[in-house]
C-alpha cells in the first residue's frame, strides 16, 4: 500500500506565501510523474502543476509566475511553492503521483487526503 500526506496549507492574507509538501511512502518502488491538483467545493477538481522524474514541469496558466512545484527523489517528496497568493486560490490542495509498487508491475495513481489553503483579501 502507498500513502500520500499533504502538509502546510493554512490561512493566509492575498499577497502572501505557503509551501506544501507531500510526502510518499508505503512500499514503494519508484514514483513516476507527481502533481498538484485543487478543488474549490461545488467544482470539478483541476490540475496545478506537474513534475516529471527528471524535473520537467507544467503549469496551469492561472499559477505560471506564482507557484513552483518541485521534488526530492530520494524521498520521494514534492512541494508546491505559492507565492503572491489570491483568494481564487482558496482550494483543498490534492497531491496526486504515479507510483511503481514493490513486487508490482506498471504503475498505479494515488491521490492524499488534501490540505486546505485559505487566503483572505
Amino acid at each position: 500500500q502507498v500513502h500520500l500526506v499533504e502538509s502546510g496549507g493554512g490561512l493566509v492574507q492575498a499577497g502572501e506565501s505557503l509551501r506544501l509538501s507531500c510526502v510518499a511512502s508505503g512500499s514503494i518502488y519508484r514514483v513516476k510523474d507527481m502533481a498538484w491538483y485543487r478543488q474549490v467545493p461545488g467544482k470539478e477538481r483541476e490540475l496545478v502543476a506537474t513534475i516529471t522524474s527528471d524535473q520537467g514541469t507544467n503549469y496551469a496558466d492561472s499559477v505560471k509566475g506564482r507557484f513552483t512545484i518541485s521534488r526530492d527523489n530520494g524521498k520521494d517528496t514534492e512541494f508546491l511553492q505559492m507565492n503572491s497568493l489570491k483568494p481564487e486560490d482558496t482550494a483543498v490542495y490534492y497531491c496526486n503521483a504515479a507510483v511503481r509498487e514493490i513486487g508490482k508491475l506498471g504503475y498505479q495513481e494515488f491521490w492524499g487526503r488534501g490540505t486546505l489553503v485559505i487566503v483572505s483579501s
